[in-house]
């Protein structure tokens, strides 16, 4: 366990001895009213599945006990942070029917991309819902909250709430992985200063609608999860002593590192507000290389999914999905323990893994975020 880690732990301790001592003054600090979601599968919390065919089971066996938009077995960690502020589980902007709005909205939907694809979904497999699409949703909610609240709409926010919100970002990830295979890392580095632009000059525009606080969460070390293992090319050097492809996490370290400049920079621009960079990375990357020391038992094995062996990934059966195949019928099905489990599905992460994260990187610890930053309820 890394030292780091290891100091978050004993901080965390400390924080459970003295929180009952605390209450009033944290209920007091809790003001975050709502948050406004901007990503990509890992926090769309139903957006795509609203336009599209739902999720199958097994998704969302663990916590919900059915499918409920998320490609996880349970909570992300959008919902886990919409929990400790104290809010309902923030609705997909997507989400027509059975929608409130008054805590926030999700724009994030799965294979969402920072920048504007060039394709259409059923060519490149990425969503038309690109992170300036999600910007433009936003400024439409807000037109529409200033507008139809006055007349009494019930399922809308107080006007007030943009300046009270946290404005949640988790994305990136397809811009970096969705040609990978076949331009590879060389390829995938020439557009990551175009994405990082993207974000920051959209933070930029939702400080002029109102937003002050930005989480800013980086890009996961994706050479440690079971889909990329099975389909990237590499030799047998690039394997660490972890398993993790060392060359596709050091790509992503260098785009972290870019992306972390980058909002040091947005920071002076916008002295008024909080723009935190959040290191999701290194909480994860723990739990893929000891998930032993975490109560996990597996890092780079897949909870749901088909074929076994080092992986339990097959990129012909997703997960619940069967596919008839060479002769046979082959299922993507799930493990009886998710809880054990770093990877649901070969490409997101368990609740389990979702709930660590969250306690790491909203322990106001500076191993995780840049500034520190602690929710304070």
């Amino acid at each position: 366990m890394s030292v780091g880690i290891l100091r978050w732990f004993q901080v965390a301790r400390v924080v459970v001895v003295v929180a009952s001592l605390v209450v009033l003054r944290c209920d007091a600090e809790c003001h975050y009213e709502g948050i406004f979601n901007f990503g990509d599968s890992n926090s769309d919390t139903g957006g795509f599945w609203s336009v599209f065919p739902e999720a199958p089971p097994p998704n969302g066996m663990t916590y919900f006990k059915r499918p409920a938009g998320r490609a996880s077995d349970g909570r992300l960690i959008i919902d886990f942070i919409a929990e400790r502020i104290r809010i309902p589980f923030v609705s997909p902007y997507m989400k027509s029917v059975g929608s409130d709005y008054k805590h926030g909205a999700n724009f994030a939907t799965l294979a969402s991309t920072v920048l504007l694809p060039q394709t259409s979904l059923f060519v490149s497999g990425l969503s038309p819902f690109a992170l300036p699409i999600q910007l433009n949703q936003m400024k439409y909610f807000k037109f529409q909250v200033d507008e139809l609240y006055s007349q009494g709409s019930s399922n809308l926010p107080l006007p007030d709430i943009f300046g009270k919100s946290l404005y949640t970002f988790y994305i990136g990830q397809n811009d970096f992985t969705s040609d990978l295979d076949k331009s590879g890392i060389d390829g995938a580095k020439q557009k990551l200063p175009q994405v990082i632009s993207q974000i920051t000059s959209t933070i930029k525009e939702l400080h002029g609608l109102g937003g002050r606080t930005f989480f800013v969460q980086n890009l996961a070390p994706i050479g440690c999860y079971p889909a990329f293992l099975v389909q990237l090319p590499h030799g047998d050097k690039d394997i660490d002593e972890f398993g993790c492809f060392i060359s596709y996490n050091n790509a992503v370290v260098e785009y972290n590192n870019m992306l972390q400049d980058a909002l040091s920079q947005t920071r002076q621009e916008l002295p008024d507000s909080n723009v935190i960079y959040v290191d999701s990375h290194k909480a994860l990357l723990e739990l893929f290389q000891h998930p032993t020391s975490h109560g996990l038992k597996y890092g780079t094995i897949a909870c749901c999914g088909n074929g076994g062996g080092s992986y339990n990934y097959n990129p012909r059966v997703f997960c619940g999905n069967t596919k008839f195949i060479d002769g046979q019928n082959l299922t993507a099905s799930a493990c009886e323990d998710p809880e054990n489990y770093v990877s649901w599905d070969g490409v997101h992460i368990t609740e389990a893994a979702s709930k660590i994260v969250v306690d790491a990187i909203l322990s106001g610890s500076d191993d995780f975020t840049d500034p520190p930053f602690e929710i304070g309820c």
